[in-house]
């Protein structure tokens, strides 16, 4: 802060207060700006500090399924075809025993499913895939 600017402050502060008063003012805006405490920029010069941003948040996969795989696959089953169920001895004859090629055939589709590359992100379809090998795990509950 200039003398420039604290002598505009305290004159300021010598007209609001009374005489009394102004002393005491005076004082205080002196000993401020000896000490620091009187910033010297002005607030609208203050630049902001960023803050982080944060990573996005995970995809819920049972939300996912429900979404875009539940219509046909509700509790690992198949609505469309029996035989190309999500249960663990299924994926595991079919060769899709393993979250990678889960995430393939949810990428690719295969047959009358579809492919869903266009309308999913690929941390969805990983979340989805991580999701329906867990649940086959444990039989659908």
């Amino acid at each position: 802060m200039s003398l420039k600017d604290v002598s505009a402050w305290l004159g300021f502060a010598k007209a609001c207060f009374s005489q009394w008063a102004s002393r005491w003012a005076l004082a205080a805006a002196l000993i401020a700006c000896l000490v620091g405490l009187i910033d010297s920029q002005p607030a609208w010069a203050q630049t902001v500090p960023e803050v982080p941003q944060s990573a996005p948040a995970a995809p819920n996969p049972q939300a996912l399924f429900e979404a875009h795989c539940s219509s046909c696959h509700a509790h690992g089953g198949n609505l469309i075809r029996r035989g190309k169920n999500l249960q663990q001895k299924t994926l595991l004859r079919n060769g899709y025993g393993e979250v990678g090629a889960i995430a393939t055939l949810i990428t690719q589709g295969k047959g009358v499913m579809p492919a869903y590359a266009d309308r999913l992100s690929a941390s969805e379809i990983e979340a989805i895939a991580q999701y329906v090998l867990e649940q086959a795990k444990i039989s659908w509950p």
